[in-house]
């Protein structure tokens, strides 16, 4: 591999968790070896799949000697802990690396060939950066940043740079998920910038299912994600008009505010140190307010010219 591909500024580092990711992982592989500036190294952990995940990454491994497959041996169970855990056996790979990025990639996630320059470059645009990405596609689906704001860096792919991820002490392994959340968060509330590019966009291909009962279901599982996360009630419940325009329509915003509700009236556990869940709090707060003033700004210009346009002429 020609070595002037690799970043003359930042040297860059990706760890890829992946279990039973055959169907899309290649497409992964292509979209990272075609990039116009390529890892130093990237850590393909290999989590117990019953596919052909493993023998995928070898096909490469020869060509691309800065690709290395890490194998764990298969196990049952499956949830967002166990991601961690896979990441973190790439990750103590990297020990003794020279680096100043490191990235999480999902292994069926695919962008366009300067994807990772184009990352990189923030960084060195702002020292304060910690985390960067961008927005993924799913299907015509994309974020709605009326709610999840570009302050949020998607887990499809996050790139930190070295100190912020050493600083927030990397991944921590929650098995109702969130962990990338968690760790935006805890940069953020660290003095750290975090940012989601909308310049560019990658493709998460492996889609959620559609039977109607699944999606209800995760809605309800969403909703106590939410409150387990630290979410504010207020905002949950503001956020609920948006989520009854999702499919099923209705549905899935009560049943979400459902799942919510149901969580804390039961008194579910909150996963998130006290600290953070009130951090994320009043960040909810003062985008909620900084909304509204939009919206009422907004409908009391409207209303003014609309006054004033239906005045009759002298």
């Amino acid at each position: 591999m020609d070595p002037t591909r690799h970043s003359p500024i930042l040297r860059l580092v990706l760890v890829t968790p992946a279990r039973n990711e055959g169907t899309f992982l290649e497409s992964t592989i292509r979209a990272v070896i075609t990039q116009t500036v390529v890892p130093m190294r990237w850590i393909i952990v290999n989590d117990g799949s019953k596919d052909d995940t493993a023998a995928i990454v070898e096909r490469y491994r020869t060509d691309y000697p800065w690709i290395e497959l890490v194998n764990v041996p298969r196990h049952s169970g499956r949830n967002f802990a166990g991601k961690v855990h896979a990441f973190n056996l790439g990750y103590a790979r990297l020990s003794g690396l020279n680096y100043d990025v490191i990235g999480n990639l999902d292994a069926d996630i695919t962008f366009d060939n300067k994807y990772l320059e184009f990352l990189l470059e923030k960084f060195t645009q702002d020292p304060l950066l910690g985390v960067a990405g961008t927005p993924f596609t799913e299907g015509e689906e994309q974020y709605d940043y009326r709610f999840t704001s570009t302050n949020h860096v998607s887990g499809a792919c996050q790139l930190f740079k070295r100190e912020c991820f050493e600083e927030i002490g990397g991944y921590v392994p929650i098995a109702i998920g969130g962990i990338d959340l968690v760790a935006v968060l805890t940069a953020r509330s660290k003095g750290w910038k975090t940012k989601a590019f909308c310049d560019k966009t990658c493709v998460h291909h492996r889609k959620m299912g559609t039977a109607k009962q699944r999606r209800l279901m995760v809605a309800f599982k969403g909703g106590k994600g939410d409150y387990m996360l630290g979410t504010h009630p207020l905002w949950e419940v503001v956020r609920t008009p948006y989520q009854m325009t999702r499919q099923p329509v209705v549905l899935a915003g009560g049943l979400r505010l459902a799942g919510f509700l149901w969580a804390m009236i039961g008194g579910a556990t909150i996963v998130v140190p006290k600290e953070l869940a009130e951090f994320r709090r009043k960040e909810q707060m003062l985008r909620l307010r900084s909304f509204l003033r939009g919206l009422f700004k907004a409908e009391w210009s409207s209303a003014t010219e609309a006054a004033f346009t239906q005045r009759p002429k002298l």
